[in-house]
């Protein structure tokens, strides 16, 4: 039975129209830089602030959960490649019902990251051209990535090939540079040694547990690769590479730059947490390097146009797949040129109604919002689990030769995924700056759950 890359006709998609313009080295750099985000750059300031030092097994932590629900979705992906990836796969599984909250979910999610990404992105610029209106580059940049989108698939691979590339080579960069300097040979800097990792949780297990749900978020974006694999000319071999190589990814870029972080940098400096600098721009800041502060706010503006971009793509994905499926308004699967346009632009105006609600009533509607999406990604991970459960065994009884990516120690893995996502949601009740995105979530989830099983009843008795 194949357990590697297989050359095998991949089963038929119901999202065949599609185009299949991306190419494997899109799909390889898309599966490198979608771990690379603003998250990572900037974010992580804030659970390094909380956890001290032990922001590394709060990543590590979480970088394993992470990578068990990567493995169960990369082996649905595989057998049944589609656009709709986790959703598609949770109406295979559980039900109709399920597939239109999880895909629903996560599309609110993207649309609404898109703008936050594109407020992120127009406040840098504006920092270098000052006395411009954010809202202006917001809508310029909405422009150019709506755009992108709405042409040719290839377009949006090109840009995210390219984005990725500068964001893995600034990384690579970043550890190098970092590792010299922790083993001293760095010109004109002194090894450190374990001088900054001798409080090693400043905060006990309160700032642990805070600094492990900063390091769960900052996840998010893994999942794109799974969907854009729909469109490659080869989604098997593409997901399954991308799947075998999301462990190395993640110990390097989160695991590794977090160490660099914490051995050079003490964790109580303000810098750290500093949104307008962030651990990144502090180390290289500590090394004395020229210009850090400026090439490092260029990265974070390529992280987050790069989020924009692959966001847009992600979003109009699954409403595609969503409507295809008869589960939602048909005029957004209208395809043009292989490419579902309407629901490119229809996320694209959404993501900027996110924008206008930031700027018109930022102290209630835009926050219920921001808390709404808080822990969305954590029930999409419940869906990943349990549909794989049951699809695991339906497809070793019905297809087995479509096992091209197995889920390790299955079903025991998968069980101890589950008690994760279980845990994290408990530490999300404990803490009160999280609870109410656990409340807003979940209601979120359960609405769309019940008009997702409504309209399942409907739809069957029609």
């Amino acid at each position: 039975m194949p357990n590697s890359t297989t050359t095998e006709t991949p089963p038929p998609r119901a999202d065949g129209s599609l185009s299949h313009g991306l190419k494997q080295r899109h799909l390889s750099m898309i599966a490198l830089g979608g771990v690379i985000g603003a998250g990572l750059f900037v974010g992580s300031g804030s659970g390094i602030a909380a956890a001290g030092p032990s922001i590394v097994v709060a990543y590590a932590l979480s970088g394993v959960l992470v990578m068990l629900v990567m493995r169960m979705l990369g082996e649905m992906s595989a057998a049944y490649p589609s656009s709709g990836s986790f959703s598609a796969h949770a109406e295979r599984a559980i039900g109709p019902w399920a597939g239109f909250a999880a895909g629903w979910s996560f599309w609110v999610l993207l649309c609404t990251a898109v703008g936050i990404e594109g407020m992120g992105a127009a406040k840098i610029v504006q920092g270098w051209l000052p006395g411009t209106p954010q809202w202006m580059w917001v809508a310029l940049f909405m422009v150019v990535f709506c755009g992108t989108n709405l042409a040719a698939v290839k377009n949006f691979g090109e840009f995210e090939f390219w984005f990725a590339a500068l964001k893995v080579g600034a990384i690579s960069l970043f550890l190098i540079l970092g590792v010299l300097a922790i083993a001293g040979v760095l010109p004109g800097t002194d090894a450190p040694g374990a001088s900054n990792l001798t409080d090693f949780m400043p905060n006990g297990g309160d700032g642990l547990v805070i600094g492990l749900l900063a390091s769960v978020f900052a996840y998010g974006g893994l999942e794109t690769v799974t969907i854009a694999a729909a469109e490659s000319q080869d989604p098997v071999r593409g997901v399954a590479r991308a799947v075998r190589t999301a462990m190395f990814r993640i110990a390097v870029f989160y695991i590794g730059s977090m160490a660099v972080v914490v051995t050079l940098v003490p964790w109580d400096s303000k810098d750290v947490a500093n949104p307008d600098k962030g651990p990144y721009v502090a180390t290289l800041e500590r090394l004395d390097i020229p210009g850090a502060g400026q090439l490092m706010q260029v990265i974070v503006l390529v992280a987050l146009l790069s989020a924009m971009n692959a966001n847009i793509y992600g979003a109009s994905r699954i409403a595609f797949s969503l409507v295809e499926r008869g589960q939602g308004p048909k005029v957004l699967a209208r395809l043009s040129g292989g490419v579902p346009r309407i629901a490119v632009v229809t996320s694209s105006v959404l993501g900027f109604v996110c924008v206008l609600l930031n700027y018109w009533r930022p102290d209630d509607i835009f926050k219920w919002l921001l808390n709404m999406i808080g822990a969305v990604i954590l029930v999409v991970w419940i869906f990943i689990a349990v549909s794989q459960l049951l699809l695991r065994r339906r497809i070793e009884r019905e297809a087995p030769e479509r096992l091209v990516v197995r889920m390790w120690a299955f079903p025991w893995l998968t069980w101890v995924a589950l008690a994760g996502m279980a845990a994290i949601f408990v530490l999300m009740w404990r803490e009160p700056d999280t609870r109410t995105q656990l409340y807003s979530s979940g209601g979120m989830a359960l609405f769309l759950a019940a008009v997702g099983y409504a309209w399942q009843r409907l739809r069957a008795k029609g």
